[in-house]
């Protein structure tokens, strides 16, 4: 994967960010491919049964909130995002779909710049920014995912509140620290991050609630894995289940 930052200010000419300044269509770019070239294996659903343990809706209070002013856009075959410093933050990172793209420092610039060398189409970016300790709570919260549309600029997505949508549901117990930086445990579950961005709340019928915090190797197209604890993501198995967009 191809990654390059660098931090600067972001100029500004006649109220436009340069980062838009410039933008060319993206509508001609790859479409986004899974992270993993795994084949994941054929799974079929079995009987539908609730979990002992629920999902609560998790909090994210008291960390560094999402970098604000982002702004980004499509040019020469990358794509170039630019957002606003967080006092107290020492560095960032930048995903897409879920995948590194860009980690940079913070060293008390304004702002701030990253790109993505090698974009496809309709990428889903989010932004965190982190502290230096090494503490759960470095990682601060996850910025809105920021689409790249076929215009080539970025612009907020959320899927919209209420969207229910049929998945196939499976449960992981791994412990330590999903793709997002966060530590896994009940209501942190694993998503296609090209479909369902980090930082998606949602729930899941039998379960509760769900924040979009890591992803999996089997975990592509229409599949999300909830984190249960021991035997109980054993005990879960492979459910055919509604989610609901929080």
């Amino acid at each position: 994967m191809s990654i390059a930052c660098v931090a600067v200010g972001a100029a500004v000419l006649t109220g436009v960010n340069l980062a838009d300044a410039n933008a060319t269509t993206a509508g001609g770019l790859p479409v986004c491919k899974h992270f993993s070239d795994v084949k994941p294996p054929n799974r079929p659903p079995g009987p539908s049964h609730d979990s002992k343990s629920k999902g609560p809706k998790i909090s994210l209070s008291g960390r560094l909130p999402a970098p604000s002013g982002v702004s980004g856009s499509y040019a020469g075959g990358k794509v170039t995002i630019t957002f606003n410093r967080v006092p107290g933050a020492t560095a960032y990172r930048v995903w897409r779909n879920a995948q590194s793209v860009a980690w940079v420092s913070d060293w008390g610039q304004p702002a701030l710049t990253a790109v993505d060398a090698t974009p496809c189409r309709h990428a889903n970016y989010t932004i965190v920014a982190l502290r230096s300790d090494a503490s759960d709570a470095s990682t601060g919260q996850l910025s809105v995912a920021y689409r790249l549309a076929d215009s080539g600029k970025i612009a907020p997505f959320r899927l919209a509140a209420g969207t229910r949508l049929s998945y196939k549901v499976t449960s992981y117990n791994d412990p330590g620290q999903t793709a997002s930086g966060y530590t896994a445990g009940l209501g942190k579950c694993a998503v296609d991050a090209r479909f369902i961005p980090l930082g998606t709340r949602f729930q899941v019928a039998g379960y509760g609630w769900c924040y979009a915090a890591d992803i999996g190797l089997w975990i592509q197209g229409s599949i999300v894995d909830i984190w249960l604890p021991g035997n109980e993501a054993n005990n879960w198995g492979v459910q055919q289940r509604t989610i609901t967009i929080g």
